[in-house]
């Protein structure tokens, strides 16, 4: 008899993390999702909630208790609950630290005692500041506010954890992830969120800069397939940087939804380009990015009435919600 294979997902109401959900669940796993839905939603679940191998449980991961009944014969973890944003995290580090370090230590205590065939951590590739590119996994590290150290605090716990319980880790150092699913509401943040709202509204699309700073636009669903690639490769306890490998300017972006664009300043602290090397990925797992820029934006556009409740950005409110931002990174 083929015994199933059980996988838990911390966050896998998120954005990616229900993604990897689905992909795991379409693999034959089952799969297990703790989740306190304070950035996650329902909705990004639902639609799994009749099949027999999902399991969803509301808890946060900072009051759980060892051995826990969800971390039963557990192979596979994938650890990607967490808190995101840049500004939030400069208001309130101490919640950041909470989350993203002393909740990750938390997970990796429930698992010391399981036979764990894999731990997947979800890690940021701001970790390395103002970087050099195409960025190697060996760049320096120089995070240049709380989201980026508790990020990187919460990876080192995880190869802490490696070294002396012998927990078998990858940690994922994403680059720029978008697509469907993606957060709506909430604190200013990711592009795509900023200018779809606008573009649904039909309101000038705000450029930071002069739109000709590049990021490394990799789609949701490449993010997680190589997070499921890392759960079965050999390697252990290794570091990988994904992104799509094509840097693209947000201007082309900003020309592929509107005509219409309004400048306001560049901020402190944001890089002018994010590249991540990806031939260490490449080279372990066969993985590469299958959807195009074109096509994820495409996928986008198809889910815009995702953004009709989401806040509408203009000038005046990016000026007020950044004001932190400007006054401590710069």
């Amino acid at each position: 008899m083929r015994v199933k294979k059980i996988s838990l997902v911390t966050g896998g109401a998120g954005f990616i993390g229900s993604h990897l959900v689905d992909l795991l669940l379409s693999k034959g796993h089952q799969v297990r999702v703790l989740d306190d839905l304070s950035g996650g939603h329902y909705e990004n679940i639902k639609h799994n909630l009749k099949n027999k191998n999902f399991i969803f449980k509301k808890k946060n991961i900072l009051f759980l208790k060892k051995n826990e009944n969800i971390f039963k014969d557990v192979q596979y973890v994938f650890h990607l609950a967490g808190k995101g944003d840049i500004v939030p995290s400069i208001e309130n580090p101490e919640d950041y630290m909470n989350t993203n370090v002393m909740g990750t230590v938390k997970v990796l205590e429930n698992c010391r005692k399981l036979n764990l065939k894999k731990f997947i951590y979800a890690a940021s590739s701001s970790c390395y500041g103002l970087a050099k590119t195409p960025t190697k996994e060996s760049h320096p590290i120089s995070p240049l506010y709380p989201y980026a150290m508790s990020k990187y605090m919460g990876e080192q716990a995880c190869f802490h954890w490696a070294k002396v319980y012998k927990i078998p880790i990858n940690s994922i150092r994403i680059f720029n992830a978008y697509g469907t699913r993606v957060k709506t509401t909430g604190v200013y943040g990711a592009v795509f969120g900023v200018f779809l709202k606008q573009k649904l509204k039909k309101k000038p699309l705000t450029i930071v800069g002069n739109g000709s700073q590049r990021r490394d636009f990799l789609y949701v669903t490449d993010v997680a397939n190589a997070f499921y690639l890392l759960s079965k490769s050999i390697y252990t306890n290794h570091i990988y940087n994904i992104g799509a490998g094509k840097p693209v300017k947000i201007m082309k972006l900003a020309k592929c939804l509107s005509d219409k664009f309004q400048f306001i300043p560049k901020r402190p602290g944001e890089p002018d380009c994010t590249w991540a090397n990806i031939s260490k990925i490449k080279k372990h797992t066969g993985w590469k990015p299958k959807i195009s820029f074109i096509m994820g934006v495409e996928k986008m556009l198809e889910n815009i009435k995702d953004w009709n409740n989401a806040p509408l950005w203009d000038v005046k409110s990016i000026n007020k919600a950044t004001k932190t931002w400007f006054k401590y990174l710069s």
